[in-house]
């Protein structure tokens, strides 16, 4: 791939989410409750890695990404947030604010985060482009120095010089190449260790997962800046893949990187597919994902892996190659694909993306109660509501193998059920009937919602309400923590 992402894409907005309330969804979600899947980050931090994920500023005001982030990933790298344009776009004059939102972000939900760069010949100011040659290492250093400094002791590890290398394995001739020659990047290394002692430093690249003349060079480097004792400690990986081309040379690649003492990790993994995706397509990308993960527990100083961005809605892939997309986890409308599933079974956890089978109280997150079936009563077309837990019996679900929810209210077994098989947004959730049709099939998310299999819409309590007696619906799938549930 020679295209490099400018920046991940921004993408739509939705109503701020209170850190209160994401909190509630995290610590809920995290849990790990009967009948949802196991998240990415415990099954990976079972194994001794770490599995993340980028976001940007914006990213931060939607709540469906920022649930799944917090829920599923351990580990945040900034997309544009601590890159050379956005921290010192003119000489001298810092902008920290949108890096440490990242920082907070992540520190409130026990995740680490990456620094994502130092030195970069792109997202690069014109004044530095612009500066003497004899004052680039000076404009290097003091960047450096100062960006590092500031964020020293609250960062896993910073990709210190990104991308440096052409796909002949040759060192790019941007401007600090220029000003320094091959020299600069032991210099930009140990200026960062200098002032950020405790971080992993790392060199990342794109194109250099398999075995090839750009990873030859990566390697050689490596080697060389070793030997002069300069504090090198990983190689990223970016791993930017078209589906069914991970390269078979990965997990070896990987070996002789850390053979030299390093670390290594798969630090922007994506999988794109030509549009529109197809069924045969999705299963390749999930097999894609697996083989990643696999060739990264294989090796032991492989420290984990982290997909550029939540999901394919969110993803820089459409804006940056046309005709191609679909290349995350997860799609469009926030649900795991099959490559969540192929990544949760290569992490030893078992697959179904969120779905499976438990019982118990099925509480709404936002409000702190559970679905009810008004009065325990056993008639059928009662809609549900949310109220104050109390372990009654018409408060246990189970949900079946088939996606049924079912609940045993006033000696009657009924089933959770869309209201006449309708699929608009605003059906009333009631009960009726256990039939196995359509609309009484539901599949509980690793997001935390429930959604109806014939609909796609999320069971919702509406308006937001939180007050007992508060109605239950189906209504399109927002992430707000009204749509929210946790079961068991």
């Amino acid at each position: 791939m020679t295209t490099r992402k400018s920046q991940i894409r921004p993408g739509r907005r939705f109503g701020l989410v209170t850190a209160a309330v994401l909190a509630m969804v995290v610590a809920l979600c995290t849990t790990t409750p009967a009948g949802a899947a196991t998240t990415l980050r415990g099954l990976a931090e079972a194994k001794g890695r770490y599995f993340g994920t980028a976001l940007t500023r914006s990213d931060l005001s939607n709540g469906s990404e920022t649930s799944i982030a917090g829920t599923q990933f351990d580990m945040v790298t900034p997309g544009n947030e601590m890159k050379w344009d956005t921290t010192e776009p003119s000489n001298g004059s810092y902008n920290f604010g949108p890096g440490d939102q990242i920082v907070s972000f992540a520190q409130s939900r026990s995740m680490r985060v990456r620094g994502h760069n130092l030195v970069w010949h792109a997202q690069l100011p014109g004044w530095v482009t612009s500066l003497p040659l004899s004052q680039v290492q000076g404009a290097m250093e003091s960047h450096i120095t100062t960006e590092a400094t500031h964020y020293r002791g609250k960062l896993y590890a910073w990709d210190v010089v990104n991308e440096p290398f052409n796909e002949d394995g040759t060192l790019r001739h941007d401007v600090f190449y220029n000003a320094m020659g091959t020299n600069y990047i032991a210099d930009a290394l140990r200026t960062a260790h200098a002032a950020d002692p405790d971080a992993k430093l790392y060199l990342n690249d794109y194109n250099i997962e398999g075995q090839n003349a750009k990873s030859n060079g990566m390697y050689s480097l490596a080697q060389s800046l070793l030997s002069q004792g300069v504090p090198l400690n990983g190689i990223g990986l970016e791993s930017h893949f078209i589906v069914g081309q991970v390269p078979s040379s990965l997990q070896a690649n990987m070996q002789r990187f850390v053979a030299l003492g390093l670390d290594v990790a798969v630090t922007e993994l994506d999988d794109r597919i030509q549009l529109p995706a197809s069924s045969s397509a999705l299963q390749q990308q999930a097999t894609d994902y697996g083989n990643v993960v696999k060739a990264c527990l294989a090796v032991s100083r492989c420290v984990g892996v982290s997909q550029w961005g939540v999901d394919d809605g969110h993803s820089w892939i459409g804006g940056t190659f046309p005709g191609y997309g679909a290349a995350t986890m997860y799609d469009a409308g926030y649900q795991p694909k099959p490559a969540y599933n192929a990544t949760v079974t290569a992490l030893g956890g078992s697959s179904g993306g969120g779905g499976g089978t438990g019982s118990g109280a099925l509480r709404a997150v936002g409000a702190g109660r559970c679905l009810d079936v008004p009065n325990a009563s056993a008639t059928p077309g009662v809609q549900v509501q949310i109220y104050d837990c109390s372990g009654g019996s018409n408060q246990s679900w189970t949900l079946s193998s088939s996606g049924q929810l079912s609940v045993s209210s006033g000696g009657a077994t009924l089933c959770l059920d869309a209201y006449d098989n309708q699929t608009s947004a605003g059906t009333k959730v009631e009960t009726w009937t256990c039939n196995g049709a359509a609309n009484q099939q539901w599949r509980l998310n690793s997001n935390g919602t429930v959604t109806g299999v014939q609909s796609g819409l999320c069971l919702d309590v509406t308006s937001g309400a939180t007050a007992n007696g508060s109605l239950v619906e189906l209504w399109t799938c927002n992430g707000q923590s009204n749509q929210q549930w946790t079961l068991g």
